[in-house]
C-alpha cells in the first residue's frame, strides 16, 4: 500500500475525532458547571469507574484529578460488584463513564450509591440509558461517528471522553485555586520535578548576598565581591531598595589608581536586570544564557525592588541539567 494513502487514513482518523471534540465544546453546559461545583466540595475522594475501555479512560482521568488536587482512585465496577464497594463512604463521588449506560456492573453500583446517598456523576452518550437517568448529575457525549474503519470500535466516543475527564479535572484546578507549589509538592522527583524548580528554592539568601550601601566606597565593593565570590555585588539605597549592581566586569573596564575611594554610583549599572522569586529555574537559565549575565538578584516583585537572593548560572546548570 502508497505512503500516501496510509497517510490519508491517519488524518481521517483525526479528522472524524476532531469533529467529535467540536461537538463535545459546544455541549458543554451548565451540568458541567454543576458538576464541577459538586466534586470541589466534596470531603472525600472522588472514585472512577467505566467498564472496557472506558476503563481505562477512567483510570487515566483519576491519575490525572490525583495529580492536581482532588483525592481520586480508579476502580472497575466489576471489582467493585465484588467486595470492593467498601472503598465508597458517604463523603466520596463517584464518576462513572459508560458509552451505552447500561451494562449490569453500573446498574448495582447505582443501587449501592443511592441507598448510601453518594453522589454520582455519569458520562455517557446514551440519554435514555440508566445510568443518564439514575445519576445525579449526567454529562451527556454527544453521539458522533467512530473513527474506527467499520464503525464499531470505541475511537471517538474514548477520546471525547478523555476530553471531557480533563476539561473536569483543570476546572477543578481553576475552582480550587490549585497552583504551582501544590502540584510541586506532589511531583518532586524526575525531569517534570526539575522543571517546576522556582529561584526561590535554590537562591542564596540573608549573609550570603553581596551588597553594599549607596554610599560605600569601591574597596568595600572589592571586599564584598571577594568574600561572597558571586563577581556582583548589589548596591541598595535608604530604603533597602536595589538601584544597581558592579560585576567584575566593571571592576576591569574602570581600574584607575583611584578606583578604590571613589562612590560606587560612579561605577555601577543603574538599570539591572531582576527576577522574581516565583520564575522558573528552567526559564531563568535561557534569560541567563541569552543575555550573557552569569548572576542575577531575586526580588519578591519587580515594583519592590528589594533585594532578597541572588542566584549563579551554575546554581541553574547543576538543577536543570
Amino acid at each position: 500500500m502508497s505512503i500516501n494513502k496510509i497517510k490519508s487514513y491517519g488524518k481521517s482518523v483525526i479528522e472524524t475525532e476532531i469533529s467529535g471534540a467540536k461537538k463535545l465544546f459546544k455541549s458543554i453546559n451548565s451540568d458541567f458547571a454543576r458538576a464541577i461545583n459538586k466534586l470541589s466540595k466534596i470531603k472525600g475522594k472522588v472514585i472512577i469507574t467505566g467498564v472496557g475501555k472506558s476503563g481505562h479512560i477512567a483510570s487515566k482521568i483519576s491519575s490525572t484529578m490525583s495529580s492536581t488536587g482532588t483525592l481520586s482512585q480508579y476502580c472497575s465496577p466489576t471489582d467493585m460488584s465484588h467486595g470492593d464497594l467498601g472503598i465508597i463512604t458517604k463523603n466520596d463521588a463517584i464518576i462513572i463513564i459508560s458509552n451505552s449506560g447500561k451494562s449490569e456492573e453500573i446498574k448495582a453500583l447505582l443501587d449501592f450509591a443511592k441507598k448510601n446517598k453518594v453522589f454520582v456523576i455519569g458520562i455517557t452518550s446514551n440519554s435514555k440509558s440508566t445510568l443518564y437517568k439514575l445519576c445525579n448529575i449526567p454529562l451527556l457525549i454527544p453521539n458522533s461517528k467512530e473513527a474506527c474503519s467499520i464503525g464499531l470500535a470505541p475511537t471517538t466516543s474514548t477520546t471525547m471522553s478523555l476530553i471531557l475527564g480533563d476539561a473536569i479535572c483543570v476546572s477543578l484546578m481553576k475552582v480550587k485555586n490549585f497552583k504551582l507549589k501544590d502540584y510541586k509538592m506532589i511531583h518532586p522527583g524526575g525531569a517534570l520535578g526539575a522543571n517546576m524548580l522556582q529561584v526561590q528554592d535554590i537562591m542564596h539568601t540573608g549573609k550570603k548576598m553581596p551588597i553594599v550601601r549607596e554610599n560605600s566606597s569601591m574597596k568595600s565593593v572589592i571586599v564584598e565581591m571577594t568574600k561572597k565570590s558571586f563577581g556582583h555585588v548589589a548596591i541598595k539605597n535608604k530604603e533597602n531598595k536595589l538601584i544597581g549592581i558592579i560585576t567584575d566586569g566593571d571592576l576591569r573596564r574602570h581600574i584607575r589608581k583611584a578606583l578604590l575611594d571613589v562612590n560606587v554610583k560612579e561605577i555601577m549599572s543603574s538599570k539591572p536586570m531582576l527576577i522574581c522569586k516565583e520564575e522558573l529555574v528552567i526559564n531563568i537559565l535561557q534569560k541567563m544564557n541569552t543575555n550573557k549575565i552569569t548572576c542575577l538578584f531575586v526580588v519578591n516583585n519587580l515594583k519592590d525592588k528589594k533585594p532578597i537572593g541572588i542566584i549563579h548560572i551554575h546554581d541553574c546548570i547543576r538543577y536543570v541539567n
